[in-house]
């Protein structure tokens, strides 16, 4: 089978990569030249570990190429829809234009028996309304079917959730469906390796993902939810958390309290889902994903004043170092992400803010330029008044704070996600301040 993979940004560049890897025959399509330039160059234009070599070898072996002619793809017979869905202008709803321009560019080239894939997050029912869109824009020229098998991709851990995933989801109009076959070999390593293949009806399928993210969602403000009552009463909300954990009808994962969550998924998906039960009459279904939603959102606020508060109710004049600005560890992404969002709440808060992050600094820059860039840990720790930990990368975690305790003037850490060895910051000399935990201060003997 050939394969094409109509659009090439994080899920559509990672999936035609891993595509090629498995040996199938792969070419990705984007209307983004610049885009299209580098990764024909072998260059991914993001961060994603493993990606890169995976996506030159492709190239190497002549597997994989990349093109802004829709036509090229035509050549295929199995499409794979990749195209983003962000949030629509002035409302909560999913974008979906640009997933039926990409088919309304793509169905008029093709001919004979060919299988569309969609990989996009999209409300429900987009697929059915594309199958009759398809049906009417091939005729009889060919027969096209569309299908869907959502995404679950972890960013930072994208090759592995691809090549090996924990589950595959596929969406079919019928049981007899012939994309059931084609997916099968296309997943048939996965599947041999015993991941478990979940067959439903179009609608279920779409309903999945994006009740998987609602749910992750709703986990993740429940337990900071539970941070801010842990504040009020002067309770440790990480051993709450502990004891929650193990309890296996709950388990421990992403039951961190901190910022809480970012990135161009969770947030739009939570709210696209809102809206989408909306239209359906199901309009009370999902609105406690508002407070869920609000929750989440009130984080980073939250974070700001406990900063202005370590630094003595003012935050002009106070050098903040800000670790990290990517929405999360192992991502150069910083779309809707707390960290920088935190960064910049400070700065207009009259702060001096300095920032570091071990990939996300150029996409930081472009959207917060009057922030100081530094150049590494130690730059950004030089002089600070409060170090403030935004995003868990390991680097941070390991951090000597004995060390780092020479290079600030004042030895005050926020921890932000609640990763940081409390004690041994505490025992280096410093005061140590998180959300939904007690402070820690330094023994004045």
């Amino acid at each position: 089978m050939d394969i094409s993979v109509l659009g090439t940004g994080y899920l559509g560049a990672t999936h035609a990569a891993c595509m090629a890897e498995l040996g199938f025959s792969v070419v990705g399509v984007d209307i983004d030249e610049a885009k299209i330039a580098a990764l024909s160059a072998g260059t991914t234009p993001f961060y994603e570990p493993g990606l890169g070599p995976i996506l030159r070898r492709a190239m190497d072996n002549g597997r994989l190429v990349f093109t802004t002619d829709i036509s090229v793809a035509a050549r295929a017979t199995v499409h794979f829809i990749a195209v983003g869905t962000p949030q629509a202008k002035g409302s909560f709803a999913a974008d979906t234009s640009a997933v039926e321009q990409v088919l309304r560019a793509l169905v008029p080239h093709l001919e004979g028996d060919h299988v569309v894939i969609g990989k996009s997050t999209v409300p429900v029912g987009t697929a059915a309304h594309l199958q009759a869109m398809v049906d009417e824009l091939a005729g009889d020229r060919a027969n096209v079917e569309v299908c869907w098998n959502p995404e679950f991709l972890r960013e930072g851990y994208a090759v592995q959730d691809t090549i090996t995933p924990d589950r595959i989801v596929l969406g079919i109009s019928q049981p007899s469906s012939p994309a059931r076959e084609v997916v099968e070999k296309l997943y048939a390593q996965a599947l041999a390796a015993g991941t478990p293949m979940i067959v439903t009806d179009l609608a279920t399928a779409e309903l999945v993902k994006v009740a998987a993210n609602a749910f992750l969602a709703t986990k993740i403000s429940f337990i900071n939810a539970v941070s801010e009552v842990c504040e009020a009463a002067g309770a440790d909300v990480t051993a709450v958390a502990d004891a929650l954990g193990h309890d296996k009808r709950i388990g421990r994962r992403f039951l961190n309290a901190g910022l809480g969550f970012g990135g161009g998924c969770l947030p739009k998906d939570i709210r696209a889902f809102m809206a989408r039960a909306g239209e359906l009459g199901a309009n009370e279904a999902l609105t406690f994903l508002r407070e869920v939603d609000a929750i989440n959102m009130r984080r980073r606020d939250h974070l700001v004043q406990v900063v202005k508060s370590v630094c003595g109710g003012s935050l002009i004049g106070q050098n903040i170092a800000v670790l990290g600005c990517a929405f999360k560890p192992h991502s150069d992404d910083v779309r809707d992400s707390p960290s920088l969002a935190v960064a910049g709440a400070l700065s207009l808060g009259g702060a001096e803010v300095s920032v570091y992050d071990p990939q996300a600094m150029d996409n930081a820059r472009a959207i917060f330029p009057t922030l100081h860039y530094a150049t590494d840990t130690q730059e950004v720790l030089s002089g600070a008044d409060c170090v403030v930990v935004a995003t868990e990368w390991p680097e941070f975690l390991e951090l000597d704070p004995s060390e780092a305790a020479t290079m600030v003037r004042t030895p005050r850490v926020v921890d932000g996600r609640n990763v940081i060895d409390r004690q041994a910051w505490l025992a280096a000399g410093w005061s140590v301040h998180a959300l939904g935990r007690p402070s820690l201060e330094p023994s004045s003997s």
